[in-house]
């Protein structure tokens, strides 16, 4: 299992992943973004999924890249190529994994911003090869384990929410899932895509880096938890005392 999170806001793109890799009982950690960029072309991709899958996927689109960078003029166009190559693995590999009871899975979060596209953007790319854009009421993407996250998202992040916010908040739907899985851990890689700069700006956070945030926010859920108001209860106790059977 994995944690990427995309999200695109007007001011630019925010993804956010874990490094942890877990096979079996073996755990390790990797990098899951892969960043590519020349001359206004500027992309990223975050998988979830087989690493043996990814990484051969993740290989032959960058031969592909290599070879017909020009011709993609729009991420789109970038994106159906990686979903070429993900549908060319599974010709290859499908079969034989599915053979020894493993399932053919790779989710992919693709963003960014080449030449000819009006506005940075933001994809999920299915294992089948086919993808969906990300739209401006729901402006984020989550990969792999996806569930404990959402809520806060859901709750706190809009597209007009700054880069700053939108990290912010990215880290705490991270910070929500961390320690609700053991799947999920540090180092945790940050990439930061202001709008028409065709640049990443990269960062990696390790544990003790955001120890101190990470107690902050549960000192301070914990604090707002107590100070919620009790007046909707009221009635429930009264139902409950009243039914006490006398002394």
């Amino acid at each position: 299992m994995t944690f990427c999170l995309g999200i695109k806001i007007a001011a630019g793109l925010v993804a956010i992943a874990d490094t942890r890799l877990t096979s079996g009982t073996e755990v390790s950690s990797n990098r899951k973004i892969s960043v590519h960029e020349v001359e206004n072309h500027s992309l990223f991709i975050m998988t979830s999924g087989l690493r043996s899958v990814r990484d051969k996927a993740i290989t032959y689109f960058k031969e592909v890249i290599a070879e017909q960078d020009q011709s993609f003029d729009k991420l789109y166009k970038a994106v159906n190529a990686f979903g070429q190559q993900v549908k060319r693995v599974a010709q290859e590999d499908k079969a034989s994994l599915e053979a020894s009871g493993m399932h053919f899975n790779l989710n992919a979060i693709v963003g960014g911003q080449l030449q000819h596209d009006e506005e940075h953007k933001l994809y999920l790319l299915y294992p089948e090869g086919n993808w969906v854009e990300v739209g401006t009421g729901s402006p984020f993407f989550i990969i792999g384990n996806s569930g404990y996250g959402k809520p806060l998202l859901y709750r706190n992040l809009t597209f007009e929410s700054s880069l700053q916010e939108a990290l912010k908040i990215g880290f705490l739907a991270y910070d929500a899932t961390r320690v609700s899985a053991n799947d999920v851990d540090y180092p945790l890689d940050v990439l930061l895509y202001q709008k028409d700069s065709f640049h990443m700006t990269e960062y990696r956070l390790e544990k003790e880096d955001m120890d101190e945030i990470s107690y902050q926010w549960s000192a301070l859920l914990n604090n707002s938890v107590r100070k919620l108001p009790t007046y909707w209860m009221d009635p429930i106790f009264d139902k409950l005392h009243a039914n006490k059977s006398p002394a």
